[in-house]
């Protein structure tokens, strides 16, 4: 009877498999979405990293590059 409680209950991994892995349409757009969201999140997080390391020398914050003198 235990045995039997234990795989009918299952678990999060078993769950994950009876959404997403049982048809193999839902696996590859979950894989696609997966790699698409990733990728997005890492590029805003390598972004944002880069730009803190770099406060005070990028072009923006250079005051004076980019400004062309008046010619009064």
């Amino acid at each position: 009877m235990d045995s039997a409680a234990r795989r009918t209950s299952g678990g999060v991994f078993e769950g994950l498999y009876r959404v997403i892995m049982r048809r193999n349409s839902v696996y590859v757009t979950f894989v696609i979405a997966g790699a698409f969201l990733g990728e997005r999140a890492v590029d805003y997080g390598v972004h944002k990293l880069w730009e803190y390391n770099n406060v005070g020398k990028r072009y923006e914050d250079i005051s004076v590059l980019g400004q062309r003198p008046s010619e009064e």
